[in-house]
């Protein structure tokens, strides 16, 4: 493991807008409103389209989602959201352990107007290999599409919070290999990148803190050869992670994409000792 760099953010304020998932760049994640939920209480969480761990909330529209699902005790079962929901989820707990939300949008598409833009994207995310590429493919600066898709995961702790983060089948996720919410994690958080069911191979994986006061500090990591990471993580903090895989398309018709941009997102919580 080894740390790129770390900056300090101030929190934004959320504003709220209805599902549209706004500039590409932007993150995509599952934000409840408690991490940890007593038995018998209700679990809300919203989704959330913005810049370091703050954003917009989103409507759930059932045209731009393709899966909306929650599972608690090995049982998958979709989440009884309705059109335009705000907050998505809103549901008494189920049984108690640890929750997972899962929610993977429709594809949607941005064109760029900049190739500055593109060179920005792709070096922020640790795909610049896309710029030499793109050139390669003899593809225009600027006019041309991208087409993308976000994964967005989500561990609440229900009651004790008992249970372990397994993959969920997403084309890509990250896999956590201890319980935030009961483990010991004085050593780190391990986690894992999957892309199809593989551990995806030296991805950048960027981590949100947010500490009790909103105070943002985002840090790049780079996982090992088998998509592993150790996290440090501290009491009383958020975290989202973030990771993205781009891949090339070939265009049928003038104005199709020709790049497929895969975003990984998950959110939990260290909960005070």
């Amino acid at each position: 493991m080894s740390v790129l760099f770390s900056v300090q953010s101030v929190c934004l304020s959320a504003a709220l807008c209805i599902f549209a998932l706004g500039a590409q760049a932007h993150e995509f994640w599952i934000e409840p409103e408690d991490y940890t939920v007593a038995t018998g209480d209700s679990v809300i969480a919203r989704f959330r389209n913005g810049e370091t761990f703050e954003g917009s909330s989103l409507s759930w529209i059932p045209g731009r989602s393709k899966r909306f699902d929650m599972v608690s005790g090995g049982v998958v079962a979709p989440v009884p959201a309705r059109l335009g929901d705000n907050p998505a989820l809103a549901l008494d707990a189920p049984s108690e352990g640890l929750l997972t939300i899962l929610h993977e949008t429709a594809d949607q598409r941005l064109t760029y107007k900049e190739w500055a833009k593109w060179v920005k994207f792709t070096d922020h995310k640790d795909v610049a290999f896309a710029q030499d590429s793109h050139l390669d493919r003899g593809l225009p600066e600027t006019g041309f599409r991208e087409a993308y898709r976000r994964f967005a995961k989500s561990l609440i702790a229900v009651g004790d919070g008992q249970g372990a983060d397994v993959a969920q089948g997403l084309r890509t996720e990250f896999v956590l290999g201890a319980n935030p919410y009961t483990d010991d994690l004085s050593a780190g958080l391990p986690v894992q990148i999957l892309f199809e069911g593989a551990p995806k191979a030296n991805a950048q994986i960027e981590v949100f803190d947010k500490a009790p006061d909103g105070a943002v500090e985002v840090t790049l990591y780079r996982a090992d050869a088998e998509g592993r990471a150790v996290l440090p993580v501290t009491e009383g903090h958020a975290y989202l992670l973030d990771s993205v895989t781009l891949l090339p398309l070939e265009p049928e018709e003038d104005g199709d994409p020709v790049w497929y941009t895969l975003w990984a997102a998950l959110t939990f919580a260290v909960p005070e000792g």
